[in-house]
């Protein structure tokens, strides 16, 4: 899964030195900006996050010009997004944001369409950087123990990811996927919003270049294409 991950994003960084990343925050946290918003943006800029908190101070940052001591409350997703751009050999800023796990779909689905106007509207090529966790409960061993519901839900995830089926993925039931450990559904959803609401965005082409339930957690590394 790791070398699938490090693959496509090598492939992306090789297409768009600028990313916009989005990512899934913690059920607990509040959003930052105005009452309603359900979304931070610039998440990590300029900082330094490390994965100390999960066991090794693996050092990771958004974009090259990062500083400072480690910040140890940074998201798990922009941590992420910061350790898959280290692994390319180009120089790549990521613009991160964060969902909160609270995101109705037409939430997270008007965000999307949002982040679309803004893409469409920067004339460099940019690529989409979604870090979203699937289903945590698919054996008695993973993190989240074993929910008969879980296989179900991590289907129609890899099925509309692999069909490139945005009205599939705004489909997730937010209540289900959290009560199978599936938290990355917000994330998800934002991407079905960038690939609606628009003639241009509509259909994307889709490849899979993994796809499996590792320790019982559902991942998918894959790419759409306008």
């Amino acid at each position: 899964m790791r070398a699938a991950a490090t693959t496509a994003v090598s492939r992306l960084a090789h297409e768009a030195v600028h990313w916009v990343g989005v990512g899934v925050g913690p059920e607990n946290a509040e959003p930052e900006k105005a009452a309603g918003e359900l979304w931070r943006s610039g998440v990590g800029r300029g900082q330094i996050g490390t994965f100390a908190g999960f066991g090794a101070d693996v050092r990771t940052s958004l974009d090259a010009d990062a500083a400072g001591e480690p910040v140890p409350s940074l998201e798990l997703c922009a941590l992420v997004a910061g350790w898959l751009r280290g692994r390319t050999d180009v120089e790549i800023t990521v613009d991160m944001h964060v969902v909160s796990a609270k995101a109705s779909a037409n939430e997270c689905r008007e965000f999307g369409q949002q982040l679309r106007k803004q893409l469409d509207s920067d004339n460099r090529p940019q690529g989409l950087l979604i870090v979203a966790d699937g289903a945590s409960t698919l054996t008695a061993k993973a993190p989240g123990s074993f929910d008969e519901r879980a296989a179900g839900v991590q289907s129609a995830i890899d099925d509309a990811l692999t069909a490139g089926d945005p009205e599939a993925l705004l489909a997730l039931d937010p209540q289900l996927c959290r009560s199978v450990g599936a938290q990355g559904r917000a994330a998800w959803q934002v991407l079905a919003g960038v690939f609606t609401g628009s003639s241009r965005s509509a259909h994307p082409r889709a490849t899979v270049d993994y796809s499996d339930a590792p320790f019982g957690v559902g991942y998918h590394v894959g790419t759409w294409r306008p």
